[in-house]
């Protein structure tokens, strides 16, 4: 009864599958990744590869650098120079970092422009600035939602507009928060945000880069066609997400009809992929997304040897290799374009391999989930998507979000 008790008590889940072809004039794929702005991880698979290609390997060495700023003052953010510098020549984004969206004040930079402020009541009564409530806030409102339109404010400097927000910032209310900053943008000024803010003891990072393969990796039968899986002949999209998940966090696979080995199954529900932070570090603490198959496995029928693991769904067919990469830091929606692509690339030539998948992962204390829907922690904070690319060309684009999030676009 307690177990039941608990999974009552799990938020739902949001999540979104449809199939396409890259090719198409109307496919949402290049919409869809630059929409999502703050990403933490990033990870793809390829079946049937012991080796990368050096295209591939040179852009996963090449997705930084991004930049750690220790309690830079948000007026910092609206000033001409930083307008003119680097949000109208490129794409900058800005993240606060070390702080819990559903405790602490948060703000995050869009590449548009728009600076959004998630503030606690007493802090937006103490700016003076207009917003509205935050949708996730219940009856007791205690969160506010304010975007700032810096493009806009920028049109006009000295207009009354922009004078009421840096007052706000610089001398009403100041306040000053750990950021993470990236720009992307064409040109050979890779040092210029270092210089721009070397006062404030700016530091420079590359995101953290973890190559790997796995032997004998059962792997779910897909058919590009059929999203929803076919019996006996396909697994569906929300399976293999599961079994992605399983994957990447190193889970240890049931292999079914194993010698000596008997399996009995049971169907509960756990969350999705959760960021946690950890001093410097960004780790993650992988859940899964729906009602999955979880077995006891027991060898030669000994009752007190058994190991809980999850198991591949079915079909399956085993894999001699497969090529696994997850790259961990704050990843800018171009370059995640540009892996996108290359792995679209991967089947110019014939592969083994009849699919590979792309997963990324957003902050889970971001104010904004895609474009600026307003994003909520609740208990998971999760806002992601996953590829699925068939050598077809074909598609498969999974999106999920958690219970404090509009349906994902």
């Amino acid at each position: 009864m307690a177990t039941l008790r608990r999974l009552r008590e799990v938020p739902r889940h949001l999540l979104v599958c449809e199939k396409s072809n890259f090719g198409h004039d109307k496919s949402r794929h290049r919409h869809l990744v630059e929409t999502h702005y703050h990403n933490y991880r990033v990870s793809f698979l390829i079946p049937e590869c012991g080796i990368l290609s050096k295209e591939l390997k040179n852009l996963v060495m090449e997705t930084g650098p991004y930049y750690f700023v220790k309690n830079l003052p948000l007026h910092e953010l609206i000033t001409r120079e930083f307008i003119n510098t680097f949000v109208k020549k490129g794409s900058c984004y800005a993240l606060t970092y070390h702080t819990n969206i559903d405790e602490d004040n948060t703000v995050a930079l869009l590449p548009n422009g728009k600076l959004i402020l998630s503030l606690d009541k007493d802090t937006y009564e103490e700016t003076g600035l207009q917003g509205r409530p935050s949708q996730y806030s219940g009856r007791k409102i205690m969160k506010f939602i304010v975007s700032i339109d810096l493009m806009d404010l920028s049109l006009n400097l000295d207009s009354k507009k922009y004078e009421r927000v840096s007052w706000s910032f610089k001398e009403k209310k100041p306040l000053k928060f750990d950021f993470l900053l990236a720009w992307h943008h064409t040109g050979a000024e890779e040092s210029r945000m270092m210089s721009y803010f070397s006062s404030y003891g700016i530091q420079e990072r590359q995101p953290r880069v973890a190559l790997s393969t796995a032997s004998e990796l059962q792997c779910p039968v897909l058919r590009s066609g059929e999203l929803g899986g076919a019996p006996g002949a396909a697994c569906s999209a929300p399976e293999l997400l599961d079994w992605l998940g399983a994957v990447f966090s190193n889970a240890q696979l049931c292999v079914r009809g194993g010698p000596g080995w008997g399996v009995a199954s049971a169907a509960f529900f756990v969350g999705v992929y959760t960021l946690k932070m950890i001093g410097w570090e960004i780790t993650e603490v992988f859940l899964s997304f729906s009602f999955v198959c979880v077995c006891v496995c027991y060898r030669n029928n000994e009752p007190n040897n058994f190991v809980s693991t999850y198991c591949c769904p079915q079909p399956s067919t085993v894999v001699a290799k497969a090529y696994l990469c997850t790259i961990t830091g704050f990843i800018v929606p171009e370059k995640i374009r540009l892996l996108l692509e290359q792995l679209c690339r991967y089947f110019d030539e014939p592969k083994l391999a009849p699919w590979v998948t792309l997963s990324v992962q957003g902050f889970a204390d971001s104010p904004v989930s895609w474009r600026e829907n307003e994003h909520g922690f609740r208990k998971g904070g999760e806002h992601l998507y996953n590829f699925v690319i068939f050598n077809n060309q074909d598609y498969w684009l999974q999106m999920a979000v958690g219970a404090n999030d509009d349906c994902p676009p």
